[in-house]
């Protein structure tokens, strides 16, 4: 599934690239910061659009044709093919981790820094992210979900799809100790099941959600390739801002019930403020592998870490990094590597 980062207006998950597989009120007066887009991609690197300076942009009042549903059917099939293969190489694991994937304090710490401070993709587009480490970012005020499903999408699936959300975010608001919890009218983060047939209903939604979204996002998402499932784009609060004040989650209604659980699960605690990932976080979720289907051990101590009131919105992780080695160190008891020292944290910089 693969992501996108901190952004301004739209500079802008997770849709991440997995292996097969505003404050409304404030930020609507003022250019929206998408502060992550995130997606889910099936292995390859999806294309997006140029590197530009995204700023708001007049759009097209012309309507978007809604694709054939032979064009859903096809997709509907790639993924169960891509999930199959998947499961063969016992991949989209849904045990959170075992004795065969062990972790310590150290590893525990050095993951979170990667995830929580750098950012997976970059702004707007599905590309690369950056290797400069950015402020970290999360919710201030209660995360209120409300899932909003395309007119192709029917009844059972909606129901299933509601059934999987409720424990999903009473497990999230559990573990950040973070008010989480599905939501109706006012809801500040947005999941949206859509098929392609549901594409222009999709985009008129993300448009009203967000009036000053750029041309360059929404071209994004007009031209979303097959192999990015899931996404998810994080907005501040204000200009400027390292809140969160708003999120817009999508996930295609074609996945089968295992793969849209699967980014269910990621692109949310992306949403959260977990923005990266790393290919040494095991196990987690926030690992382009595909190992693991649904949250870790690993990642609820990296949310809790994330919410902790010793850390602050904003921080940089030069300031956090003293109190990264603790908190990780109160979840996962155990000394730190002797060459590290318990008051030092190394973060790789390589990807």
């Amino acid at each position: 599934m693969t992501k996108v980062t901190p952004g301004r207006a739209d500079q802008g998950g997770r849709g991440r690239a997995r292996g097969p597989q505003g404050r409304l009120s404030r930020a609507l007066l003022l250019p929206l910061m998408p502060l992550l887009l995130s997606a889910c991609s099936l292995g390859l690197e999806p294309s997006g659009p140029p590197r530009e300076s995204l700023r708001p942009v007049q759009r097209s009042a012309a309507a978007v044709p809604a694709p054939s549903r032979a064009a859903s059917q096809a997709l509907e099939a790639y993924y169960e093919t891509q999930l199959s293969e998947a499961l063969a190489r016992d991949l989209m694991r849904r045990d959170g981790g075992g004795p065969d994937a062990g972790f310590t304090a150290e590893d525990l710490a050095r993951n979170f820094a990667r995830i929580a401070f750098f950012d997976e993709r970059s702004r707007a587009r599905l590309a690369d992210g950056t290797e400069a480490p950015g402020k970290l970012l999360r919710w201030e005020r209660p995360v209120r979900v409300k899932p909003v499903f395309g007119d192709s999408v029917g009844e059972a699936q909606r129901a299933s799809d509601r059934a999987t959300l409720r424990p999903l975010l009473r497990r999230l608001a559990r573990t950040t100790g973070h008010p989480v919890s599905f939501s109706g009218e006012s809801a500040n983060f947005h999941l949206l099941v859509m098929a392609e047939t549901d594409r222009p209903e999709m985009l008129s939604i993300v448009s009203r959600l967000v009036p000053n979204i750029s041309a360059v996002t929404l071209a994004t998402l007009r031209n979303l390739p097959r192999d990015v499932p899931c996404l998810v784009m994080g907005f501040a609060d204000e200009r400027g801002g390292v809140r969160y004040g708003s999120a817009i989650a999508l996930v295609r209604a074609e996945l089968p019930p295992r793969m849209r659980e699967a980014c269910f699960h990621e692109e949310i605690a992306q949403g959260l403020g977990l923005r990266n990932d790393s290919p040494e976080a095991r196990p987690s979720v926030f690992n382009d592998d595909e190992e693991f289907a649904l949250l870790t051990e690993q990642d609820e101590m990296m949310l809790s870490m994330l919410y902790d009131a010793r850390l602050r919105s904003g921080m940089s992780l030069e300031e956090a990094r003293p109190l990264i080695p603790v908190l990780a160190a109160e979840r996962r008891p155990g000394p730190l590597a002797s060459d590290t020292g318990a008051g030092e944290l190394r973060v790789s910089e390589s990807r």
